[in-house]
């Protein structure tokens, strides 16, 4: 209790300096802080992003994962059980990623205990930080292909009007 002010920085630490009464308990002083600081709006928005939390179509796994665990931490009272955390996580995971952590964890994620869920999270999540491939790049390229491939179908003159019908009909005509 004695290094909590120490954490402390701007309204925070002026706040607990402006106690009329000092605390005797750190539950005392710790209600009082959330009350404060979190209060029950504010809680329940968090808690719902952490309820809702999805990966973006161009989020790795390890942005994903560090995402989560930031909307956890900004609510350190959120009373959301280890496990239905790891659910939450999972559930808002794309496709491609729940199936590499399914396969990884030789099974369903969901059949593991909260540590060992976690602990095969972490680490998949580390080993993609530097070698998962960027999901963007992959897209802008199909969305070229598919101008380029677009130009073929419609020709708009008469050079390549010659060039489609030889392509889709053969040259004999």
């Amino acid at each position: 209790m004695k290094a909590f002010p120490f954490s402390l920085d701007g309204a925070a630490k002026d706040w607990l300096y402006l106690q009329p009464v000092p605390f005797n308990t750190w539950g005392d002083m710790k209600c009082t802080f959330l009350e404060k600081f979190f209060p029950a709006s504010r809680t329940t928005t968090i808690k719902k992003e952490i309820y809702g939390i999805r990966q973006h179509p161009r989020e790795t796994l390890h942005e994903h994962w560090e995402k989560f665990n930031k909307c956890c931490a900004i609510c350190p009272h959120h009373k959301i059980s280890e496990k239905l955390l790891i659910q939450y996580f999972y559930e808002g995971l794309s496709m491609m990623d729940q199936s590499m952590i399914d396969a990884s964890s030789v099974g369903a994620l969901m059949d593991k205990t909260p540590a060992t869920a976690r602990h095969l999270i972490f680490n998949m999540a580390s080993n993609t930080q530097y070698f998962q491939p960027n999901v963007g790049k992959l897209t802008d390229r199909i969305d070229i292909t598919s101008e380029a491939t677009c130009c073929w179908t419609t020709p708009t003159n008469h050079c390549s009007q010659s060039l489609w019908h030889m392509y889709f009909y053969g040259a004999h005509h």
